[in-house]
C-alpha cells in the first residue's frame, strides 16, 4: 500500500493569528474546509490522472454526488460534450506548467443540471519543490450570468452606437457565419470564446484610449492564457491602429486555440515561437507563427473552421496574405498584413 509522507508538506502560514488559534491551525484548516460555502476539492498530483482526495460538503452539495462517487475520480466527470475544449485547453495548460488559473467553464450535476462553474486551481508544492497536489475551489456563477444578461440587455437598449461597431459586427459576422454549425452547444461555445477574445482587444484599446497597440502587447494578451512558460516572443516595437487591433487579435487567438487543442502545445514537449518584423517597405507587419513538437502533418489537408476564420480575417478584413505550411515535426503560418500605422517606433 502506498503511503504518502506530510513531513514534506507545510501549509501557508495564516495572514493574521493569535498564538492559540497558530498552534490549533491545522484542526481549523480542516474545520474551516469543509464547513465553507465554497465548493473546494484537492487532488493528486503524483497518481495518474489527478484523481480527488479530498471533498467538501459543499462541493457535494453543489454536484450532487455523494463521497463514494468522488473521492479517486478526475474532475473531468463534471464535463459533457457542451464544455467549451477550450477552457479545457487551458485547464490542462495551467496543470502542466503547474501555475494558478482561473477560468468560467460550463459543468454538469449529477442530475444532468448545467452550471456555470467559475474554476480556481492552484498547485501545492512540497518544501522541496516537488508539485503534491492541487487546490480547486469553484463558485457557481449560473445566477449571476443571468442577471448580468438581464442587465446587458437593458443596457445595450439604452446605449447610442459606438462609432466604431461597424467594424467590430463586420468580425462578428464573420465568426457566426465561419463557426462550425454541426453542434449546437459547440457552435454557441466557440461563438462565444471568439467574442471573448474580441472584448479583451475591446477592453485594451479602451483602456489605452483607442491609440495604437504594440504587436507584442497584442501577442501576449491572447496567447499566454494557452502558453505561459512555451511560448518565445521576438520582434520590434510595431504599432497596430485600432482599426485592426480586434481582427488582429481574433486571427491570434485562433491559432492559439488551434495549438492548444491539436498543435504543440497539446503535446508534453511542444513549443511556439512567434516572431514579427515589419512588411514590405515598413508598410504593415509579417509575423511568423511556428510550431515544434506538434508531430508528423495530418493526412487530411483539409482546413479546419479555425484556419479558415483566420485566413478570412487576414485575407478579406485586413487585406492581407496568410501561408499555411506543414513541417515534419510541427507547423510554420506566416501573415503578413499591411496596415496604415503599424510601423516601427
Amino acid at each position: 500500500m502506498t503511503t504518502h509522507s506530510t513531513k514534506k508538506l507545510h501549509g501557508d502560514l495564516p495572514s493574521a493569528s493569535s498564538k492559540t488559534a497558530l498552534a490549533d491551525r491545522k484542526e481549523l484548516a480542516a474545520v474551516a474546509f469543509e464547513r465553507t460555502r465554497m465548493p473546494m476539492v484537492v487532488t493528486d498530483a503524483r497518481k495518474p490522472d489527478l484523481p480527488i482526495v479530498l471533498a467538501n460538503k459543499s462541493f457535494l452539495d453543489l454536484t450532487g454526488y455523494a463521497a463514494d462517487e468522488v473521492v479517486g475520480r478526475n474532475c473531468r466527470f463534471l464535463q459533457r460534450p457542451a464544455t467549451s475544449p477550450i477552457a479545457v485547453a487551458e485547464i490542462r495548460a495551467s496543470i502542466a506548467e503547474e501555475r494558478d488559473v482561473s477560468v468560467e467553464i460550463l459543468n454538469y450535476k449529477k442530475s444532468g443540471e448545467p452550471f456555470w462553474n467559475r474554476l480556481h486551481l492552484s498547485p501545492i508544492h512540497g518544501d522541496d519543490g516537488r508539485i503534491l497536489y492541487f487546490f480547486g475551489s469553484q463558485i457557481d456563477m449560473t445566477e449571476y450570468r443571468r442577471v448580468e444578461a438581464l442587465e446587458a440587455s437593458e443596457h445595450r437598449l439604452l446605449m447610442e452606437v459606438d462609432h466604431r461597431s461597424k467594424n467590430v459586427l463586420a468580425i462578428v459576422d464573420s465568426i457566426v457565419r465561419l463557426s462550425n454549425a454541426d453542434d449546437a452547444a459547440l457552435y454557441a461555445a466557440a461563438i462565444q470564446h471568439r467574442v471573448q477574445a474580441l472584448a479583451r482587444a475591446h477592453n485594451l484599446l479602451a483602456e489605452r484610449g483607442w491609440s495604437n497597440i504594440s504587436v507584442e502587447e497584442l501577442v501576449r494578451l491572447q496567447v499566454t492564457p494557452f502558453a505561459a512558460t512555451r511560448v518565445a516572443l521576438n520582434g520590434p516595437d510595431i504599432r497596430l491602429p485600432a482599426t485592426v487591433v480586434q481582427p488582429v487579435a481574433l486571427v491570434l487567438h485562433e491559432l492559439a486555440v488551434n495549438a492548444a487543442r491539436h498543435g504543440a502545445l497539446a503535446k508534453p514537449l511542444g513549443k511556439l515561437s512567434i516572431d514579427w518584423a515589419p512588411g514590405q517597405s515598413d508598410d504593415g507587419f509579417r509575423l511568423r507563427w511556428k510550431e515544434v513538437g506538434s508531430g508528423p502533418p495530418p493526412k487530411s489537408t483539409k482546413r479546419g473552421f479555425g484556419t479558415v476564420i483566420v485566413g478570412a480575417m487576414v485575407e478579406k478584413q485586413l487585406k492581407g496574405q496568410f501561408e499555411k505550411t506543414w513541417l515534419d515535426d510541427g507547423l510554420l503560418i506566416e501573415i503578413e498584413v499591411p496596415a496604415t500605422g503599424s510601423r516601427p517606433v
